[in-house]
């Protein structure tokens, strides 16, 4: 006991993990491990590779002498049996593939493979030995198991001992499963009777994937295409039907379960039609699918087509013919469509949270696979140099021709060296195929120490992984974006560079309408040896691609030079780009969506610091921006245009705030027209304040009367839209004892004070005041006494009136006169005892001629958001004959605003829940509509855009996806068709 102990502990020390067992394993084996141990401690998993070795020399104890004999055996045997358990059982099955370790150069793996199953190498069709192994015979599928197994261990010895680089084993890799197909097909002729006309037929299968660029893994599905014709004078109906059941045969000679396990699964889901479409096609039909139909991922898949087995002639034919078609797919309607929704794809995964997948985590193995092939698409067709299957190969020849820079693709290829290096020992672990990082300690000291970590395995692999995955997350911005900026700016990185055409070519590509002109512009921030300049290099190639993300990139890029040039000098800014990526993301966002946000930014481009978090762009208190607006009007007392002008910058700020607050979707369209209605209130109130101070000062003496602001319309009703007028009335009364004449002189001049500071010009969107509801409209007097409205309405007042008024609100001035107003207008808006049916009539004839008289000549009504059946004007007209009728009896109907009119109509039983939702719906969608015109186009319209790179504009500032435009069209139709269903009951009782 007490020298089992001293082994164990010996054994430890060396790098045993399990030092009693391997003491106990040692003494097992008497003196035939002690002059192996040394060799046994260098390798990945000493324990793993001694228990295996044990087994194996049980089973055949000259194995044993043999590696003590060959130097080189010993080392590629050790390094496979430190790492992989699963082919140590393999070799302690069978003992005698131990020597193919050890062989300088074995032969062609298909000659091996096909005389495993007793087919002749030399026979162009070679069929296995057994005429009839019905139910895959387990002889020859075992057979070729072992002798697969057997070529495998030797890729792996050659592997782990670093005697061949990863593109030599992913190379050796894929023409061993090439000769195992060719082996499987063999069985698969052999099992097939005569009649089948298997002699009538060539059959080529297509290597695709990791398999067709020679890059294939130790465990992976092999995919594949297969392309058949008939031989000549045979029956093409019959020749596909043949090959048909040869592939068939084929693919499960390869996936059946046999003693000697399975090898893996043939795949040919990438072929025409995918799993709906057959199974083999001839030449023509491939190449007919091709040229009409296929999608650009599929030319994409075609890049890596090479001739895996079978008729390697026909193979070659149908490699040349698609090959023209991959590398003209660049022509293609839809392609820059297509690129940008897979660059998407990449870009979006490699910013998702990061897990331990390899593979298909973020910034892993195949998000730099597809990022390389996305530009090889791109730049292939007028570059012939780039058309490379294997990913390392391709990523040099665009670092050669300048489409990458060469620090980022070394940085690049080293990654995904590493990363495939991992996911190689992990599935040579089991022979199973995996890609998911362990976190055992165990499993990462394995793989550790056989990458030649020895000191802190654990530690140094970590730390490696964690380096390689942070380059490769930004691969989105090494592959696509900053070749861009060393096409127009000589940086500190030498090489070849982007030629302008190519540059063009991928802006273009990306999503850029006029590449040429992004190009002027990223030449215009970067040029320079400036700090500014420097910084701007640092975050254009990270801009570019958020810009690429939003509707319009070329807006977002010359918004961005705009705002740059604003304010480049000031050391805040572009310190805060940089440094805050939240900033920098919302503001690419933003530019690239809304012009109207645009052009607020660049007369208020400090408001760019609003844009760090959701806290920041909340809409603000009314309060609180009422004493904001009054302090600036006190600040400039005796100006009145520079009081309306600091008043008109904050309005400029918060109009900014909300419609980005609107763009991220922080707050909905119902939330947006009260803030919008009270920042108008608010700068109506400041303006009011101003002029009524313009006017004391003209007179020398306070204004005679009380004035007040009524609000009406869309801003009475707290709904204003980005582009809405202030519909107003103005109402005075005359202080005790002032003359009417001149209470009514110092009325009117402060109406058209008020009306000409806020129609100043200005770079602000305006706020202009509409009257046009006064009593007898634009006849009438601009300003009226209390007294002279009520006898006016008492007298003269006709339905539409009433219904006006329905959203009369005070918004600014002397609040007891505002008070004093809306509880004048109360009895005429909410008659007690409704509305007679004559005025009813009245309202749904005015309603009827208003849709066929109102209309825009041209505009198609489906599409008019205002006045079309199932838009704003059907809603609102709902809402307000309910007030007209009912809000007399019903208290809760008193609102000038529609949804929560809809919803009271709900509560007090006159208007069906479900008859509600679907006008809020149409209400709603309307209104998001208009506002998104506006946002995106910097104009109003009140249409669903007819032009269809607009409507696509929008139907994105709207959250719908690239391709959404025709969805987002036949939402709008579907919307408004159930509206218009319930107005026409509900509003005209038909």
């Amino acid at each position: 006991m007490p020298r089992i102990e001293s082994t164990a502990a010996r054994l430890a020390k060396l790098g045993f993990a399990d030092g009693a067992t391997a003491a106990r394993l040692v003494r097992q084996g008497g003196a035939a491990f002690d002059d192996l141990l040394d060799g046994l401690v260098d390798v990945a998993d000493p324990d793993l590779a001694l228990a295996s070795l044990a087994r194996l020399a049980e089973q055949a104890p000259a194995v044993l002498g043999a590696l003590r004999a060959d130097d080189r055996l010993r080392a590629r045997a050790l390094a496979v049996l430190g790492v992989s358990a699963a082919l140590g059982d393999h070799l302690a099955r069978h003992p005698e593939q131990l020597a193919l370790l050890g062989e300088p150069g074995p032969g062609e793996a298909r000659d091996e493979l096909l005389r495993a199953v007793g087919a002749d190498p030399g026979d162009p069709s070679p069929r296995a030995a057994d005429p009839s192994p019905r139910a895959a015979d387990p002889g020859a599928l075992a057979a070729l198991r072992v002798a697969y197994r057997g070529r495998l261990a030797r890729v792996a010895s050659l592997d782990l001992t670093g005697e061949a680089t990863l593109g030599e084993v992913t190379a050796e890799l894929s023409d061993l499963a090439g000769a195992a197909l060719e082996a499987a097909l063999a069985i698969a002729r052999a099992e097939l009777p005569a009649e089948a006309g298997v002699d009538d037929v060539r059959l080529a299968v297509i290597g695709m994937g990791k398999a067709g660029a020679r890059e294939l893994n130790y465990i992976s599905d092999v995919d594949v295409i297969f392309v058949a014709e008939p031989r000549d004078g045979a029956d093409e109906t019959k020749a596909l039907r043949a090959a048909t059941r040869l592939a068939q045969a084929m693919m499960r000679a390869c996936s059946a379960v046999t003693p000697e396990g399975a090898l893996w699964e043939v795949d040919a889901g990438l072929r025409p039609e995918g799993r709906s479409g057959p199974l083999v096609r001839t030449l023509a039909s491939h190449l007919a699918y091709y040229r009409r139909w296929a999608k650009t991922w599929e030319f994409q898949a075609l890049l890596k087509a090479r001739p895996l087995a079978g008729d390697l002639e026909l193979g070659a034919a149908y490699v040349e013919a698609v090959n023209e078609l991959v590398w003209s797919a660049a022509t293609r309607d839809n392609f820059v469509e297509d690129v940008q929704a897979m660059r998407r794809r990449v870009e979006a995964h490699v910013r998702a949270e990061g897990d331990r997948q390899l593979k298909l985590g973020p910034g892993g193995l195949r998000d730099i696979e597809f990022a390389v092939q996305l530009l090889q698409l791109v730049h292939g067709r007028l570059d012939p140099l780039l058309r490379r299957r294997a990913t390392l190969p391709a990523l040099a020849a665009l670092s050669r021709g300048g489409y990458v820079g060469r620090d980022d693709s070394r940085g690049l290829a080293e990654a995904y060296t590493f990363l495939r290096q991992v996911e190689h020992l992990l599935q040579l672990h089991r022979l199973r195929r995996t890609h998911v990082l362990p976190e055992d300690p165990g499993d990462l000291r394995r793989l550790g120490r056989a990458l030649g970590m020895q000191a802190d395995p654990v530690g140094e692999f970590t730390a490696r992984w964690r380096r390689h995955a942070r380059e490769a997350r930004r691969l989105h911005e090494k592959l696509f974006y900053r070749p861009l900026l060393q096409a127009v700016a000589r940086l500190p990185e030498s090489g070849a560079r982007l030629s302008p055409a190519a540059a063009s070519a991928r802006l273009r590509a990306l999503g850029y309408v006029d590449p040429d002109g992004a190009l002027r512009h990223i030449a215009a921030l970067t040029a320079g040896v400036s700090r500014r300049a420097a910084i701007q290099r640092t975050l254009l190639p990270v801009m570019l691609g958020w810009f690429a993300d939003t509707p319009d990139p070329d807006a977002g890029l010359l918004g961005f030079r705009q705002v740059s040039d604003k304010l480049g000098a000031t050391p805040w800014y572009l310190r805060l780009l940089r440094d805050e990526t939240a900033v920098a993301a919302r503001m690419a966002h933003v530019l690239g969506t809304s012009r109207y946000a645009t052009g607020l930014l660049m007369h208020a481009p400090d408001a760019v610091a609003l844009l760090g978090s959701d806290d920041d762009l909340a809409v603000r208190p009314p309060e609180a921006l009422r004493a904001e607006a009054a302090a600036a009007v006190s600040r400039h007392a005796g100006n009145a245009e520079s009081a309306v002008t600091a008043v008109r910058a904050l309005r400029r700020r918060e109009l900014f705030r909300t419609a980005v607050a609107d763009i991220f979707r922080l707050v909905d369209i119902e939330r947006v027209g009260v803030a919008l209605s009270a920042l108008n209130d608010v700068t109506i109130q400041a303006a009011l304040d101003a002029a009524t101070g313009k006017v004391r000062a003209d007179r020398g003496a306070e204004p005679p009367t009380r004035f007040a602001v009524i609000a009406m319309g869309r801003l009475g009703g707290m709904e204003s839209s980005y582009a809405s007028d202030a519909d107003v009335m103005f109402v005075h009364s005359p202080e005790p004892g002032a003359a009417d004449r001149e209470a009514t002189d110092a009325a009117f001049a402060i109406a058209n004070e008020l009306r000409r500071l806020l129609g100043l010009p200005a770079p602000d969107p305006p706020l202009l005041i509409d009257t046009d509801l006064r009593p007898e409209g634009r006849q009438g007097p601009l300003a009226r006494t209390l007294a002279s409205y009520s006898a006016y309405y008492a007298r003269w007042s006709s339905p539409w009136e009433a219904q006006a008024l329905l959203r009369a609100r005070f918004c600014a001035g002397d609040d007891a006169l505002g008070e004093a107003f809306t509880a004048m207008i109360d009895r005429l808006r909410y008659p007690p005892d409704g509305l007679p049916e004559d005025a009813v009539r009245e309202i749904r004839r005015l309603k009827a001629r208003m849709e066929a008289e109102r209309l825009p000549r041209g505009a198609d009504p489906a599409l008019h958001t205002k006045l079309g059946p199932g838009g704003l004007s059907d809603v609102e007209w709902v809402a307000q004959l309910l007030q007209l009728r009912h809000a007399g009896a019903v208290p809760v109907l008193r609102t000038t605003r529609t949804l929560p009119t809809l919803r009271a109509a709900v509560e007090a039983g006159l208007l069906a829940p479900g008859d509600e939702e679907v006008l809020e719906e149409a209400w709603r969608f309307a209104s998001r509509i208009r506002d998104a015109v506006m946002l995106v186009r910097g104009r109003p319209g009140d249409s669903v855009p007819a032009d269809t790179r607009e409507r696509l504009l929008v139907a994105r500032a709207l959250g719908y996806p690239p391709d959404g435009s025709e969805d987002f069209l036949d939402d709008y139709r579907r919307v408004t068709r159930r509206a218009r269903q319930v107005v026409e009951r509900v509003f005209y009782g038909s």
